[in-house]
């Protein structure tokens, strides 16, 4: 009775916090995989998600993560795509990993243990990416299905469930390769003490479930590597420079899961840039941030304190994978990535304030409870709708490009090219001490933008793309040389309102190396935006120089 009380409160704790997320409605990343995705809106989805990519092909198809894509098509055939259901489904999953947490803390710690994991987990700020935003949902499935692997592995032996868990995982979101690492480590804190033919029983599953797993997902997406795209700050950077910046990130994710105040949905450049030498301090930050997870990891370990150790080391094997060290991925610093690795704070927490005497456990639980839970609900307006959000980055991240560009899509799509063009034009300005120049790839998600014109009559204009243009940033390559022939480029000498635009083909995307690290771009052209001095932007101006088009649309531009 006493764990179906722990486990009541945890799951309404959960719940509570994030019932303003059910007014949100779809935002950002929720338009192309979910609104704009002709997959999601059938009942066939569900099947035919384990044949597709998790992005669509019109965005570039890449990733793979057909279970949370199955799991939307069922919520639309369900709501008929009511954003509010999508919302209500990610808090179940929420409350059900929260839960599991308190499930797994109590197994080797009791129930109080298990009460202030799971509160702890449930209302920590910076899950609100993972839950208010509907995509983040892979992020929660992939932990419930994770904490479940885990636990029948060690709690139960239980390996043919533990494989189900794990592939489910694994289908959900590619960061679930942990578990194998996170089993391990229990075996070595002695939570189990499998026989040698058990260990090869699993280890042959592992390896089992893993090549199945790369040939569905080849099958789909070709591709295997665990990231589509490398973070801005990495563009044109160097190995030695993106471990430094990758190490400098550890002080900004220890505080986000020590010290969640400030929340941001961006972290680009500039308001975090490329570490370039080890005498940089905030090298030494991260360093020094490293070196006490080790030294906490080490001391409880040394002193028998299994459970805070195993939390510790599960923080550490799960933020590994999206850590930057290895391979570079998308980000340098996302908020929802940190779901995964907090698992582990909230079991080393919980087992550390078990002990405490009941008034001083209850107050301080309460007290984090309140300040957490506080902080999250009125962090989950932020997501709201894609508006809000830009809203929170020109507010939150004052020195990063994404607000502006951002804010150019929102202008061009409402049909206010001017201010779009401003936009633009903030967005390439160079922000910060960071080695970045005004080059940008531009791309459209749509073809509705026009051919430019080469007589200065003016195009017709463009529908509003169906689905949001993106803007990335790129820093010159060391190779790249104004008079190479691979980056020759043309100049539209008569484009109407008065504007220059310079085109320049980067053709260097189009290598196998580039294409594994920028896939979503491979079938988009890559432009160069020249300088601009425009009295009277128009359509085909803003068009072209904002979000440029596939490569047939500038033909007349040097191609």
């Amino acid at each position: 009775m006493a764990a179906r009380r722990v486990y009541a409160a945890v799951a309404a704790c959960a719940m509570v916090v994030y019932l303003g997320a059910l007014g949100n409605h779809f935002a950002q990343d929720d338009n192309q995989i979910i609104a704009f995705d002709a997959l999601v809106h059938h009942v066939s989805g569900l099947w035919r998600a384990f044949a597709s990519p998790y992005w669509p092909a019109d965005v570039g198809g890449g990733l793979y993560r057909p279970l949370a894509i199955a799991s939307y098509a069922l919520d639309w055939s369900l709501s008929g795509g009511a954003t509010w259901w999508f919302h209500v489904v990610n808090l179940a999953w929420h409350a059900g990993a929260s839960v599991a947490v308190a499930s797994f803390a109590r197994r080797w710690s009791g129930d109080r243990a298990a009460l202030a994991a799971g509160l702890l987990f449930a209302v920590h700020p910076v899950h609100v990416e993972a839950v208010a935003n509907v995509v983040g949902r892979a992020e929660l499935m992939a932990a419930l299905f994770a904490i479940l692997s885990v636990y029948a592995a060690l709690a139960r032996d239980q390996l043919a469930w533990s494989a189900v868990a794990l592939a489910a995982g694994l289908l959900s979101k590619e960061n679930a390769v942990i578990v194998p690492g996170l089993v391990a480590g229990g075996w070595i804190l002695g939570f189990a003490r499998p026989s040698r033919r058990r260990l090869a029983a699993y280890a042959a599953t592992w390896v089992a479930l893993g090549t199945l797993y790369l040939g569905m997902r080849w099958n789909a997406s070709h591709e295997v590597t665990v990231g589509g795209a490398i973070a801005p700050v990495f563009f044109g950077a160097s190995h030695t420079a993106i471990r430094l910046t990758a190490t400098a990130a550890f002080a900004d994710d220890t505080r986000l899961l020590l010290f969640p105040l400030r929340l941001r949905v961006d972290y680009s450049p500039a308001e975090r840039t490329l570490v370039t030498t080890p005498l940089d301090p905030r090298f030494a930050l991260g360093l020094l941030c490293f070196a006490a997870w080790a030294a906490l990891l080490w001391l409880a370990w040394r002193r028998g304190r299994r459970i805070e150790a195993f939390g510790l080391g599960w923080l550490g094997i799960a933020y590994f994978p999206v850590s930057n060290l290895v391979v570079p991925v998308g980000v340098l610093i996302a908020e929802r990535t940190l779901y995964m690795p907090s698992i582990g704070l909230a079991l080393a927490v919980g087992a550390w304030l078990k002990d405490l005497p009941i008034r001083r456990f209850a107050t301080i639980v309460g007290l984090l409870v309140t300040m957490g839970g506080v902080r999250t609900a009125f962090r989950v307006r932020v997501w709201q709708d894609s508006r809000t959000v830009l809203e929170s980055e020109l507010e939150d991240s004052p020195r990063s490009f994404i607000g502006p560009a951002h804010m150019a899509v929102l202008y061009l799509t409402g049909h206010q090219p001017a201010k779009a063009l401003d936009a633009f034009r903030t967005a390439t300005v160079p922000r910060g001490t960071g080695p970045w120049r005004t080059r940008f790839s531009i791309a459209s998600s749509s073809c509705a933008v026009p051919a430019i014109s080469t007589t200065g009559t003016r195009p017709r204009s463009p529908e509003p793309a169906a689905i949001p243009p993106l803007l990335i940033p790129f820093r010159r390559g060391s190779g790249e040389r104004p008079d190479d022939k691979r980056s020759r480029g043309g100049t539209h000498p008569r484009l109407s309102g008065g504007c220059r635009l310079i085109v320049r083909p980067c053709h260097t995307l189009a290598s196998p190396a580039m294409k594994r690290r920028a896939p979503f771009w491979g079938s988009f052209a890559t432009v160069a935006v020249g300088p601009m001095d425009c009295k009277r932007p128009e359509w085909d101006a803003c068009s072209a120089v904002l979000f440029g088009a596939p490569r047939r649309h500038l033909s007349n531009c040097g191609y």
